[in-house]
């Protein structure tokens, strides 16, 4: 999730990305994600398991955020917000 494109990212894991996009969008909880308004959708990963989905979390938030943005750019290059695209 992103403000704006090259904008502040937050990366996430849940077990149902519609509503949790959802829930980002119209601010319903607080923390980092309301904080600093990301509220576009411009990556995402399926998993087989919560186990695997969260091992990937880990992975992209220890990673630098030129690796975030590169991740981002090779799937989304325009950062257009895919939110639409899974609903």
């Amino acid at each position: 999730m992103t403000n704006k494109v090259n904008g502040t990212l937050y990366t996430g894991v849940t077990s149902n990305l519609i509503k949790r996009v959802h829930e980002h969008i119209n601010g319903v909880y607080e923390g980092f994600a309301k904080i600093y308004c990301c509220k576009q959708l411009v990556y995402y990963e399926i998993h087989e398991s919560m186990a695997s989905a969260i091992t990937r979390e880990k992975q992209i938030k220890a990673g630098s955020r030129k690796k975030k943005l590169e991740l981002i750019e090779s799937l989304n290059p325009e950062w257009k917000d895919l939110y639409s695209q899974i609903i």
